[in-house]
């Protein structure tokens, strides 16, 4: 039941893969003939050994923080390097400080829209060539829009970084929109909609459960925009946030994998170096007005099963007064939905039967003020009724009642496993950098992010479950199937 908030797509230039993994192992490479200069004028053959004299001997296992470089270009280009070589791979990723919490009324998707147009070339890199160049090579690339952020990335042998970077900062300065290309684009945006969300009564209705949860923050809108803001997009609005907003100063080049840091940084300067800086708007944080009672809303489509939806407004990282309160809704959410042995599956799963699926999430690693969400789908012989009375049964318990030592031990110790397990992919990595710095934080944080979970206390939990787990607070939304 958990619902995703980063839209992810192929484009249509290249085939349907369902994952990166899929992707990069499945590949069909494209061979093209080497025998002229790629399009760029830069012959990634001829630098195949940019890396292969600089790695440093390896002597010991660094920590990933020791590993870890950083970099800024006189543009104000943040460059965040991972070195990693236990493979010959790397992903370049450049993540840009804009989403769909920036979009002001009747511009909804336009963040979205955008990514898309920006695969549609630039005067060195026609049309279509993009994709068809990186799998030329073996790689893979894909790109993605959510509320904080739009990054787009490439996964390759490590000796094509410099493939990878000269196309991102061609396309950072010089992406041209054919008119219609936009006009043909739209409408697969328009389409991607219509398969994702409007042909998706569980997908529509968390749409209508996050506009009433978010009253005056850009949360309120759907990262893939209102339909009818879409059908109103121009090929200008696309084309003036990409001035406005695509520029060095706004972005972040993250590269994990096979490679030296100091010859990344020197790749950058060549190519992003040159590109100017901007005056960016000023934006403040999306932040939420104070509740004023209980907020709900029913949603009747045509659907197998009834489900529910119900949000606690609450701080994010950036909002919060006092730190230790993300940690401790951390904390709280899995003490409710940890796994296998959690309150939610144990109780109302496995033992009552109510739900036959529920759960509970909170991130807090967000621009502005988030939500604490909770969500459940009936068994045949309940209503969504008794999954809220249940679920809200769970939180009042741990409004009065302590969370036992062995519930914080068992949330901590899969809190540490899933970093652990993180450092296994290059790509988890990079997403976490990125993630990180696009909501205006830093990598670093999640240096100590188990020792701050370690340090909550169930006195905490309860105090945080107590402050913000309120009716003042609280959006339910239900989808009820038509008869």
């Amino acid at each position: 039941m958990k619902q995703r908030i980063t839209h992810k797509k192929r484009r249509s230039v290249v085939s349907q893969k369902n994952s990166l993994t899929t992707l990069f192992s499945g590949l069909t490479l494209i061979r093209r003939s080497i025998k002229t200069p790629l399009l760029i004028g830069f012959s990634v053959l001829a630098c195949s050994n940019v890396f292969a004299n600089s790695q440093p001997a390896v002597t010991a296992t660094p920590s990933p923080s020791e590993r870890t470089y950083t970099h800024t270009l006189d543009n104000g280009l943040k460059i965040i390097v991972r070195e990693d070589h236990r493979a010959p791979v790397m992903v370049s990723q450049v993540w840009y400080r804009i989403g769909s919490s920036y979009e002001p009324v009747g511009l909804t998707g336009v963040s979205h829209v955008l990514e898309h147009m920006m695969f549609k070339g630039t005067h060195k890199v026609p049309t279509g060539e993009f994709s068809k160049l990186i799998s030329s090579y073996g790689g893979s690339e894909n790109a993605f829009t959510s509320y904080d952020f739009t990054g787009y990335y490439q996964m390759m042998n490590a000796n094509n970084l410099p493939l990878s970077i000269e196309l991102e900062a061609d396309r950072m300065a010089n992406a041209i929109f054919p008119e219609d290309e936009f006009v043909k684009e739209i409408e697969v945006v328009k389409e991607e909609r219509r398969l994702r969300t409007d042909d998706n009564p569980n997908s529509r209705t968390y749409e209508r459960f996050m506009a009433a949860a978010y009253l005056s923050s850009g949360y309120h809108n759907p990262i893939i925009g209102w339909m009818h803001d879409l059908d109103n997009l121009t090929y200008k609005d696309a084309l003036d946030w990409y001035k406005t907003w695509y520029a060095p100063n706004n972005a972040t080049l993250i590269v994990v994998g096979d490679v030296a840091h100091k010859d990344v940084f020197a790749l950058a300067k060549q190519y992003f170096g040159p590109i100017a800086a901007k005056t960016l708007p000023t934006v403040a944080p999306p932040t939420e007005v104070a509740g004023l009672g209980e907020r709900r809303i029913n949603v009747e489509l045509t659907a197998n099963v009834p489900s529910i939806y119900i949000g606690y407004n609450v701080p994010g990282i950036n909002t919060v007064k006092e730190e230790w309160e993300i940690y401790a809704l951390r904390m709280l959410a899995g003490v409710l939905d940890g796994g296998y042995s959690a309150r939610i599956e144990t109780e109302l799963v496995r033992n009552k039967q109510i739900t036959a699926s529920a759960g509970a999430n909170y991130g807090g690693f967000s621009r502005g003020d988030t939500l604490f969400l909770l969500s459940g789908v009936p068994t045949q012989n309940h209503t969504v009724e008794d999954v809220e009375a249940a679920l809200t049964e769970q939180l009042e318990r741990l409004k009065t009642d302590l969370a036992s030592p062995e519930e914080m031990a068992r949330v901590q110790a899969q809190v540490i496993s899933g970093i652990v397990y993180q450092q296994d992919s290059i790509s988890s990595q990079a997403n976490q950098i990125g993630r990180m710095e696009s909501i205006g934080r830093s990598w670093q944080e999640m240096d100590t992010f188990a020792e701050h979970l370690k340090a909550v206390t169930a006195e905490q939990i309860r105090s945080v479950a107590q402050k913000y787990l309120i009716r003042d607070n609280k959006t339910v939304a239900t989808l009820t199937p038509k008869q």
